[in-house]
Order: C-alpha cells, then sequence, then structure tokens
C-alpha cells in the first residue's frame, strides 16, 4: 500500500491560523471536486511545530483576502481532456482571464502552507505501484515496506577464517581442507573435536565457538588443536537471525531505492520490487528573450533554467523530458498544455501581469484549477500550483528570475513530486546563523548559505552568501542549504531553518 497522505506531516510555523489552515483545506477540495468538510479528513495543519521558534513571527494573512467558497459536489470527478472555460482559484486568490483590463493578483498565501498544500496535493494523486526488478529499482522509491523473506544470516555462519571447535579444548581435529563459504557442511561437530572453517561458511551443529588461525596451535604429530587465548562459548559466530528475523520490517513505504537498499533487498530473498513509478515531468521555458546558446547579445540573455531544471528534478526522483523553448506565444503553451502526458508541467516565467506573461491567462482559457497563486516569499512571490484538469497533470508556474525560479522549485514542485512519488518528506531542522541575515518586514525570505565547521568554542554554523538577488545564481552555485528566514530577519547566533540542497 502506498503511505496514506497523513504519513508525511510537513511542520508549520508558529503563527498559523486556523483561517489558514481553512484556505489550504478549501484550496485542495476546489482542485479535487470534494466538500471542504470532506477534505478535512486530510488534515493540513501541523501535529507539531515548536521546534520552528518564532519564524513567523508578523507573518499571519494579510486582512481582506477572501476565501472562495467551495462549489457543491456533483459526483465524482472523471478524467478527461482539458476543457476550456474560466480557471477556479484556490486559497483565496484572484486569477484574470484572458483580455482583462486591469490585473489583480493576491498578495499570496504563506511560504510553509504553500508547502504543506504542494505536499499534500501530491499525496492525493499519487501513482500507482508498480513491481521491477532489483535492477530497474534505482531510483524509485518503495510503495511497499521490505519484509524479510528469510532469517539473516539464514543459519549460523563463521565470522573469521579458522577452527570450529565442540566443548572446552584441546581438540582433535580433522583432516583436509574444511569447511568453505557454500559447503553444506557437517551434520554435526562432536564434543571435543575441530575443523577448518572459512570466513561465511556453515557452522556445523553442536560447534560452540571459532578460533581464529593466528589464536591456534596445531601440533601435527599428535593432531591436536590448542587454542593459545581463553575461548569464549559464541566467539566469532554470527548466529542465524542476528539482522533479522523472517517477516521482520526492514525498510518503511516511501524509501528511495538506493544500492545499499538493493543489497539489503537481495539478501533478504527479493527478486523484485514494489516502488511507485517516477514522475514525469515536462520543463516548458517560456520568454522570447532567452538564448540556448552562445554569449548575450542585442538584449537577448542565455536560458539559465533549461539546463538547472532537469538535472535538479532528475535528482528528487523524476523521469524529465528535454526542456522545450516555447516562447511567449499562448498558442503554443495551450497546446503544450492540453496535449501533456507529463504528471508536472514546469513553466519558467509568465507568472506575472506582464504583457506577454500568458500563463494565467491560459489556465483560464482551458479550465485549470488554482491551487496556489502567490505565495508570501522573496524572492519568488509570482509562483503559482494549478491542476490541468481534476484527474490530470499539475503544473508549477516558476518566475523567470532564476533564484527566484530556485524558491518556487524548492516551495512548489519539490514538495509537489516528493508527494507524488511517496517519498517520505525531509525533517526540517535549524542550524546557527553565524551572522546577521536581513529579512522582509513581512514575507519569508530564502537566502543561500553555506555550512561551516564549528573552531575551538564556536559552534557549527551556516553563513549567508552574497550574490543572492532574484537574478543571480554566483550565490546559490557555491551554497549547500537555503536558510529559511522569517519576516524580520535573523539576528547574529540565532538559529534558522534550513533547507538542503541537492549537492550537498
Amino acid at each position: 500500500m502506498l503511505p496514506e497522505l497523513d504519513d508525511c506531516p510537513v511542520p508549520a510555523r508558529k503563527g498559523s491560523s486556523a483561517e489558514d489552515e481553512r484556505a489550504v483545506e478549501q484550496a485542495l477540495a476546489l482542485a479535487n471536486r470534494v466538500p471542504a468538510h470532506e477534505s478535512s479528513r486530510y488534515d493540513l495543519s501541523p501535529p507539531d511545530s515548536s521546534h520552528q521558534g518564532d519564524a513567523a513571527s508578523g507573518g499571519d494573512r494579510p486582512e481582506g483576502t477572501a476565501r472562495p467558497t467551495p462549489p457543491e459536489p456533483s459526483g465524482p470527478a472523471k478524467s478527461g481532456p482539458v476543457k476550456s472555460g474560466p480557471v477556479k482559484s484556490g486559497a483565496g486568490t484572484s486569477v484574470p482571464t484572458r483580455g482583462c483590463a486591469s490585473v489583480h493578483h493576491s498578495p499570496g498565501i504563506r511560504w510553509e502552507q504553500a508547502r504543506a498544500l504542494s505536499v499534500r496535493a501530491g499525496r492525493r494523486a499519487s501513482l500507482p505501484a508498480i513491481r521491477l526488478p532489483l535492477d530497474r529499482s534505482p531510483g524509485h522509491v518503495l510503495a511497499e515496506g521490505l519484509a524479510a523473506l528469510t532469517d539473516l544470516p539464514s543459519f549460523d555462519t563463521s565470522a573469521m577464517d579458522g577452527w570450529a571447535v565442540t566443548g572446552p579444548g584441546p581438540w582433535r581435529f580433522r583432516e583436509g581442507s574444511g569447511l568453505l563459504a557454500g559447503d553444506g557442511g557437517l551434520d554435526r561437530l562432536p564434543d571435543g573435536e575441530a575443523v577448518r572453517i572459512a570466513t561465511g561458511a556453515r557452522m556445523p551443529a553442536e560447534a560452540t565457538a571459532v578460533i581464529r588461525s593466528e589464536h591456534a596451535e596445531v601440533d601435527e604429530a599428535k593432531g591436536m588443536l590448542h587454542a593459545r587465548r581463553t575461548v569464549v562459548p559464541g566467539q566469532d559466530v554470527r548466529p542465524r537471525a542476528t539482522e533479522c528475523r523472517t517477516g521482520e520490517q526492514l525498510l518503511a513505504p516511501g524509501t528511495p531505492v538506493t544500492p545499499a537498499v538493493l543489497g539489503l533487498a537481495a539478501a533478504a530473498g527479493y527478486d523484485a520490487l514494489v516502488v511507485v513509478p517516477r514522475p514525469r515531468v515536462e520543463v516548458l521555458v517560456l520568454g522570447d528573450e532567452l538564448l540556448t546558446s552562445g554569449l548575450p547579445h542585442g538584449g537577448r540573455i542565455r536560458d539559465a533554467l533549461g539546463p538547472m531544471l532537469g538535472p535538479w528534478l532528475r535528482s528528487a526522483g523524476a523521469d524529465v523530458a528535454d526542456p522545450r523553448c516555447l516562447g511567449d506565444d499562448p498558442e503554443a503553451l495551450r497546446h503544450a498544455l492540453t496535449t501533456t502526458a507529463a504528471d508536472l508541467v514546469l513553466t519558467t516565467g509568465g507568472t506575472a501581469a506582464g504583457p506577454v506573461d500568458h500563463v494565467h491567462p491560459v489556465l483560464s482559457e482551458i479550465g485549470a484549477e488554482l491551487l496556489v497563486d502567490g505565495v508570501t516569499v522573496r524572492p519568488g512571490h509570482p509562483m503559482l500550483l494549478a491542476r490541468l484538469a481534476p484527474d490530470g497533470p499539475f503544473l508549477v508556474g516558476l518566475p523567470g528570475n532564476p533564484l527566484a525560479a530556485v524558491s518556487g522549485l524548492l516551495t512548489l514542485a519539490l514538495p509537489l513530486l516528493g508527494g507524488l512519488a511517496g517519498r517520505i518528506a525531509q525533517e526540517p531542522y535549524r542550524a546557527l546563523a553565524q551572522d546577521a541575515v536581513q529579512g522582509h518586514p513581512h514575507d519569508t525570505r530564502l537566502v543561500p548559505v553555506v555550512h561551516r565547521a564549528g573552531r575551538g568554542d564556536t559552534r557549527d554554523h551556516v553563513v549567508p552568501l552574497r550574490y543572492n538577488g532574484p537574478a543571480m545564481l554566483r550565490g546559490i552555485a557555491t551554497a549547500d542549504g537555503m536558510a529559511v528566514v522569517p519576516p524580520g530577519g535573523v539576528r547574529p547566533g540565532a538559529e534558522v531553518e534550513i533547507l538542503d540542497l541537492p549537492w550537498a
């Protein structure tokens, strides 16, 4: 069974109000065509936020932000082609349709609320499990817990090269090459006898210990074995089921399949694993000003996001197609969104309210459901999350500025992918900030940092990096984490929440 929604708590900061939580529930209710009272069973409120300190002080929802009323249910949602129609907005947002004279954007929902919503939305749309042979399983996530199919080890084995003995010494030893790994072994070794044994070989029945070769003295003339050290019963023997017993749970659902997991699965008797498919992701790069090669010229700039997003998403377990550059063509965007076979579409740029920002109008035209329209985070405020059809793919609209796009990736796309793939959510942790980190008056800030080991009396800490503007990548290129800076900033010596980067 895939993990249930509530198996993956996403902590929120202190200060999250009941109004925030209701808004998230209603957004998911809108996107999934269920009443808000039913969506409450997927409670989005955090079970514990004590570790967050005062991170969210001053971050409450701005007054006057409307909360939508969920539509009445009209029966179970059915999959099908994306239909044209007005976009439906969740989480208290207002979305323009094509041709509007004036454009209004909500100030957005809280950062931690947006991340929680993304995980829950992904969990609700988690992909059906498949069975793959071991060699094709790496990079996936376990859909079922891994239970041992045998005891490990499955019989008593020798931990060292030496002599298997029974009872107290000295011992009469048997001639020959002795017992090797993979041999059937002896049915029993009588009391007072010894036999040579190799590491990993099966212990004879009734044998009491192994004497290492270097600790044994052999009297060839008399055919006797003497121990140079005291022999303790059970020494250098690996008893059966030391690591696990048959049926014991070894790994939980949501565990990534790493090379070490493959080794454990093979040892435990598996030839195949039940896993969640890698979510399919398509990246659509928007903007006529972007170049895919060469130096910037004539007012045009290089596309930094196309080369960056694919490897980043693959490191998160996604199956990513090569990015497609669509320019500022709304028809090309509409066609791409209505014909995609991906589970998640990422767009870069076009999420604001400029003359060629087409994402909102196109979503309105195809009748998509907006879950998030703006997040109170800097950089990256104009990010969005939508579902293109009731049972269809998701869309994450990333801002066009590179570091702002990274913010959207960390806030919406990666949590959503983790939910789709059934991954166990990373536990948030906090680190000491060596220097003061400037904050926004009202919004969360994501700031590139690097970890430094403490020296002398100083503790391990993080150092904020320069070049952290919305259009800059120089800072994050040398970072190993992103600090989640609450409104108002962080004082020197205070703790701050850290998001790890995949290369850390």
